[in-house]
């Protein structure tokens, strides 16, 4: 089938094909959309609708500047309830409810992270140090966090997290204006990345839990005060 015969609902089940075939799992990064042009034989425009289309369902999101990424299993079974949900989530609400589940998060964790986990969490948490600018902190910052809820090895706990973070994406955020180029060596979210991780490694399920919500509490403080 060529670009000319093709219309808007082939060219989605064409990419919808090509994500499948290819083995994507959750969190992994699309190719580029120059690659895709190519790769599926579409047009800029139309491949952009399709993109359009699969990220309104919840199956992909889609960050300026970071790339396309699939979405939870969880989050894509129902097409327009990411849409929805984003449009009726407050940052505030959804800062809880962040503080509600990841600080559990953190504590299972602590109580079965493999040691090969613990090696990606740190080499992760050493990447958001030496990002070259906030961009590159804030995708590793997403995927340490990601990677601690990987190490629950509760598929349940994952899909759940995955579930509250396509939400995150999709809430309207208020522009956060950077003063520096990149984070400061003393940036607080390192040094509390330290101590969830120490506590993770250390088997020690009340300090790992502790940790993360002293963590999100910092965040939350910085963007809205008090929550």
């Amino acid at each position: 089938m060529n670009e000319v015969s093709m219309d808007a609902d082939d060219v989605v089940a064409k990419l919808r094909s090509f994500i499948e075939d290819g083995g994507y799992k959750p969190g992994d990064r699309l190719d580029s959309e120059r690659e895709l042009i190519v790769r599926l034989g579409v047009t800029r425009a139309r491949l952009r609708k399709a993109l359009d289309t699969l990220e309104h369902e919840g199956a992909i999101w889609r960050h300026v500047g970071k790339g396309t990424f699939i979405a939870s299993p969880v989050v894509a079974s129902g097409p327009g309830n990411l849409a929805i949900l984003s449009k009726q989530v407050t940052p505030v609400q959804l800062m809880r409810a962040r503080l509600a589940l990841e600080p559990a998060i953190a504590r299972e964790a602590a109580l079965h992270a493999s040691e090969e986990a613990m090696r990606r969490m740190k080499e992760c948490r050493d990447r958001a140090v030496e990002a070259p600018d906030w961009d590159e902190y804030e995708a590793q910052d997403d995927n340490l966090h990601r990677l601690i809820a990987e190490s629950t090895e509760n598929v349940l706990l994952l899909s759940l997290f995955d579930h509250l973070n396509a939400v995150r994406r999709a809430v309207a955020w208020n522009t956060v204006v950077r003063s520096s180029e990149r984070p400061a060596r003393t940036h607080s979210s390192f040094a509390e990345h330290d101590a969830i991780l120490g506590a993770i490694e250390a088997r020690d399920p009340t300090a790992a839990q502790a940790a993360m919500r002293t963590h999100l509490g910092s965040v939350a403080a910085r963007l809205f005060g008090e929550v």
